[in-house]
């Protein structure tokens, strides 16, 4: 097989045709990945011409190239963050010390399995994602989506560089195996369970990259202050293009909220249906879904493994060097809230094992600004209603809420009381097929679905009729 040229295929900062035997190792995986995308990702539009925005360095020009290609022909480079001269590990017991520039033999095994684990949840959205196209309400949403798709595919190309560049052999089977599991599949299902949930909808879709995308972007924020500096370097690179995800994912929903309010005002209903609009309520029961899941990706509020992640210096908090205390946490505590019985209390417990809790309130706090943007959205169209975001405990199925059931407003409930109201909480049968009615193709050049508003702005000062996509 052709050696690829990895200095024009696939950008770096990596200097990877120094290093022969990494280059061997992407030599063989790179295919492989080729085959999984032509397999796996965008169903239908691979031949077609996408306006995309493309890394080809990490300085303010080059990592955001714009021009069209095809999605196979994306260069997915490989990128860490400049380098912090002297930088020193802010946490835990190897606190002050130089950060690693080599695997640490003791956390080996440790480190690969928080890469494997942040690796998988790359290729499973694409996956998750791969029909969306055939049902666009737009080509600028269109363009969005497969934007989304080739920077997840990017991620996975930051991960896999890890794995073979510091873990040997075991890190080249690590990365043979993030393209031979599959996102559903009952025999080889992804390893976090949001990743195995289906995204059949451009609601789900908005919501995922709103709520669960967020989810990444902290977990890469205290990965982004690990002591193994590869990985931080490689994280912080990789938050820059999150955000973008997560800005598809709140415009998506505040144009979504935007049209339904001038629906509703257009005919003095809150019945949107009947003219092809979402409304709020079926918003929220798709929220409540969305979110909680969400919620269950942070892991349990006590968790000893988080505690050793944070003690070996391996996994830090949001904003670490923000946070006004010593970086141990060796007698530190935290509120957490959790279970007495049948009540929801609030308790300190120790703020290293509480970690997890710490990281589920940032982002907590982050998702409650956006749903505030929304309702601000909703109060401007005269709407006396607001979404908001349900309980922590509600629909849980990892921590303290996972063996009880918790209605939105925080109140522990009965099976029987459950299921009377359920239907009225989480997205029906009903929702989920009149929403898929809704999903009708738009592909004409400035038209959009009737259910979602056009943006305010198109990508990088496009016009929003601007060809995003090239279906000619």
């Amino acid at each position: 097989m052709a050696a690829v040229d990895y200095l024009e295929r696939i950008p770096n900062n990596v200097n990877l045709k120094a290093d022969r035997r990494l280059l061997r190792a992407l030599e063989e995986w790179h295919p492989k990945f080729l085959d999984w995308w032509t397999e796996m990702g965008p169903l239908g539009f691979q031949a077609r011409e996408v306006y995309l925005r493309t890394a080809i360095s990490v300085d303010a020009k080059g990592w955001a190239q714009f021009g069209y290609l095809r999605m196979p022909e994306y260069r997915w480079g490989i990128f860490l963050a400049e380098p912090e001269p002297g930088r020193a590990i802010n946490f835990g017991d190897h606190q002050g010390q130089p950060a690693w520039q080599e695997v640490p033999g003791e956390h080996r095994g440790t480190l690969r399995r928080l890469i494997v684990t942040q690796g998988d949840t790359e290729p499973a959205s694409v996956e998750q994602q791969r029909h969306l196209g055939r049902t666009c309400p737009s080509l600028y949403d269109l363009r969005n989506l497969f934007q989304v798709n080739v920077e997840e595919g990017r991620h996975l190309w930051a991960m896999v560089y890890l794995l073979d560049a510091y873990f040997g052999r075991d890190g080249r089977e690590e990365s043979e195996a993030l393209l031979q599991r599959r996102s559903g599949d009952r025999d080889k299902p992804r390893i976090l369970g949001a990743f195995n949930e289906p995204t059949p909808d451009w609601l789900s879709f908005y919501m995922f990259t709103y709520f669960t995308d967020r989810d990444g972007k902290y977990q890469l924020a205290a990965l982004a202050e690990s002591g193994f500096d590869p990985l931080s370097r490689t994280c912080r690179f990789m938050l820059t293009e999150e955000a973008h995800h997560m800005f598809v994912g709140e415009t998506g929903i505040g144009r979504i909220v935007q049209r339904t309010c001038e629906l509703m005002r257009e005919h003095k209903t809150d019945d949107v249906r009947t003219f092809d609009g979402i409304d709020l309520r079926t918003l929220q029961r798709y929220l409540n879904f969305h979110y909680s899941v969400s919620l269950d990706l942070f892991g349990s509020e006590i968790s000893t493994n988080a505690a050793n992640f944070y003690t070996m210096g391996l996994k830090g908090r949001f904003e670490e060097t923000k946070k006004d205390d010593d970086h141990r946490l060796k007698e530190a505590t935290y509120v957490v809230t959790t279970l007495d019985g049948d009540r929801v209390v609030t308790r300190e417990e120790s703020a290293l094992t509480t970690l997890n809790e710490r990281l589920r309130d940032d982002y907590i706090a982050d998702c409650a600004r956006g749903v505030a943007r929304w309702n601000e959205s909703i109060k401007r169209h005269g709407i006396d209603v607001e979404l908001t975001l349900p309980h922590r405990g509600f629909r849980r199925a990892i921590g303290s809420f996972a063996e009880v059931r918790v209605s939105p407003d925080g109140r522990i409930v009965s099976e029987a009381e459950w299921d009377a109201r359920k239907h009225e909480w989480l997205p029906t049968e009903d929702d989920k097929a009149f929403v898929q009615n809704l999903m009708r193709p738009v592909v004409e050049r400035g038209k959009f679905a009737n259910w979602i508003a056009p943006p305010a702005r198109g990508i990088n000062g496009q016009p929003s009729d601007f060809e995003y996509v090239r279906l000619d």
